[in-house]
């Protein structure tokens, strides 16, 4: 890496350890369970052992994006029967959603049955992760402790835990692994208050220049929980693809911010057209065969700081929000 392009401030991890103390001070009332590794990592468990909650979804969403952004929970009746929302705003919305936010961190430990795989995300990733994505972002953190995000539902070994620390160059007992299941109330929320980074993350795969990103938020409605681990991962991509609202300001002339509306939209995807379980069916659950620029909000307004443009693009799909819910 070229240091010499690389900023260290501000940190995420520094933001953000008041907000992890925050939630071990809080477990009880969260509904949280704190534990240990054998190398004295903190677990701090949203929904395994544990029923967690939308109160602690949310602030695990902040924490999430560094302590860059701002989540809240908002009761609406513009869906009809889906009341409750996340609502998510950053005034630095790069940083917070790409270089902590997104799911980027791949872990992996062991073969087979018993094979430890998951993707972590928080402000961690900007500490100990080997993402190209860091380099184009000139950006990596220091600090003396780190946090990751992992949605699992099982204990992660320990054996990834020393690897996140090892990578981080932090001691194991400086490491926070925070553990939010998909078929969890929190995990709902964390996931659905990525509606934000899904634009941030597909407008970088359409090669928008991010530093002229200089604002930014998005809305999208809290789904139902569900036990099937399918059928929650559904859900909540849904609540995005068919729900998800995204505002972005961009320094940039009429034409590009133009274009960018017209791009980031889930429709624009060969893939749009029915609940996200009944794709990933039959893509035979193999990720990679679903179109990546499926994954972004139903409805996007950019706005150019530039010329005071705004363009719209994309629609509120009320009738697959239904039948992915119901």
């Amino acid at each position: 890496m070229n240091t010499e392009n690389v900023t260290i401030f501000p940190s995420l991890n520094q933001r953000t350890a008041p907000m992890v103390q925050s939630l071990v001070e809080h477990a009880l009332d969260l509904r949280l369970s704190v534990t240990s590794l054998e190398n004295k990592t903190t677990i701090i468990d949203a929904g395994i052992a544990v029923v967690g909650g939308l109160e602690a979804g949310r602030q695990i969403a902040e924490i999430c994006m560094g302590g860059l952004g701002q989540v809240n929970l908002r009761a609406s009746t513009h869906f009809e029967q889906w009341s409750w929302h996340v609502d998510v705003h950053s005034g630095n919305p790069v940083l917070a959603c790409l270089a902590s936010q997104y799911a980027g961190w791949s872990l992996s430990h062991g073969e087979g049955k018993e094979a430890f795989n998951a993707l972590g995300s928080g402000p961690g990733r900007a500490m100990g992760s080997k993402e190209a994505l860091f380099e184009e972002l000139g950006y990596r953190d220091q600090y003396d402790n780190a946090c990751l995000v992992i949605e699992v539902d099982k204990l992660p070994p320990v054996e990834i835990a020393d690897e996140i620390a090892r990578r981080c160059q932090i001691p194991a007992d400086k490491l926070s692994l925070i553990l939010t299941p998909t078929s969890s109330l929190a995990g709902a929320v964390q996931i659905v208050a990525r509606v934000l980074e899904t634009a941030l993350h597909k407008a970088h795969a359409l090669g928008f220049a991010l530093d002229k990103i200089v604002d930014g938020a998005g809305s999208a409605p809290v789904c139902p929980p569900s036990p099937d681990f399918l059928k929650a991962m559904g859900r909540s991509n849904d609540a995005i693809l068919f729900a998800g609202q995204v505002q972005l300001y961009v320094d940039a002339d009429s034409a590009d911010a133009e274009q960018l509306a017209n791009s980031l939209p889930s429709s624009a995807s060969s893939d749009y057209g029915q609940p996200f379980g009944d794709i990933f069916k039959a893509a035979g659950y193999d990720f990679y065969k679903i179109d990546p620029m499926l994954f972004s909000p139903a409805r996007v307004s950019v706005s150019s700081v530039k010329t005071g443009d705004t363009f719209h693009a994309g629609h509120i799909d009320l009738d697959l929000l239904n039948q992915s819910f119901a």
